[in-house]
C-alpha cells in the first residue's frame, strides 16, 4: 500500500515550473487566437483589403472592364436583377449609361475601401450610401449577390494572393453598415 500511495503521490505533483510556463504560453496563444477570429475585418484585414482593392479594381479601362465582369456575375447568379438597372440601360452591361453607373457603383465601393482605416468617416459614407440603397429599394438578398460577384472577381484577379477571409470579414462590416 505504501507504493500505491506514492504513485498516486508523484501523479497529484504540481507540474515542473518550465511545464507551468509552456502551457501559460499555449493558453495565451489559444486565447489571442480566439480574439483574432472574433475580430471580423481587422487592422490587418483592411490593410490587405484595400491593397488587394487597388491591385485588382486597377486604374483607366481596367476598371471598366473589372465593372463588366462583376456585373455579368452579378447578373448570371440574379437574372431578375437587371430589372433594378432599367434606367441605365442594364441589359446592356457595355452601354455608355450602364458603364457610368457601374463605375459610379465601383466609385462608393472604392471610396469605402478606402476609408476602412479611418472608422468615423468609413462609418459617416457607409450611412450615406444606406439612405441611397433603402431609397432605391435595394433587397437585402442583392448584398449577397453582390459579395459573391465581388468576392469571384477580385479572386479571379488576384489568383493565388486573394485573401478570401480578409475580403469576406471586410465586405461583410460594409454591407452590415449599410443594410442596418
Amino acid at each position: 500500500t505504501l507504493a500505491v500511495h506514492r504513485r498516486v503521490d508523484t501523479h497529484l505533483r504540481s507540474p515542473s515550473p518550465e511545464v507551468t510556463a509552456i502551457m501559460k504560453g499555449l493558453l495565451l496563444v489559444v486565447l489571442l487566437g480566439c480574439v483574432a477570429a472574433a475580430t471580423a475585418c481587422n487592422k490587418l484585414q483592411r490593410l490587405k483589403v484595400k491593397q488587394q482593392w487597388a491591385a485588382a479594381f486597377g486604374s483607366g479601362d481596367a476598371r471598366e472592364d473589372f465593372g463588366v465582369a462583376l456585373w455579368r456575375a452579378i447578373f448570371n447568379q440574379d437574372p431578375a436583377a437587371r430589372n433594378f438597372f432599367k434606367r441605365v440601360n442594364g441589359d446592356d452591361e457595355e452601354s455608355p449609361e450602364f458603364l457610368a453607373h457601374s463605375q459610379r457603383v465601383l466609385g462608393g465601393l472604392d471610396m469605402v475601401i478606402a476609408l476602412l482605416d479611418m472608422p468615423g468617416t468609413d462609418e459617416a459614407q457607409l450611412a450615406h450610401l444606406k439612405g441611397q440603397h433603402a431609397s432605391r429599394g435595394v433587397p437585402r438578398g442583392a448584398f449577397n449577390t453582390f459579395k459573391n460577384a465581388l468576392m469571384a472577381s477580385v479572386g479571379a484577379s488576384l489568383g493565388r494572393c486573394f485573401d478570401r477571409d480578409a475580403w469576406s470579414d471586410c465586405y461583410d462590416l460594409i454591407a452590415n453598415g449599410i443594410m442596418s
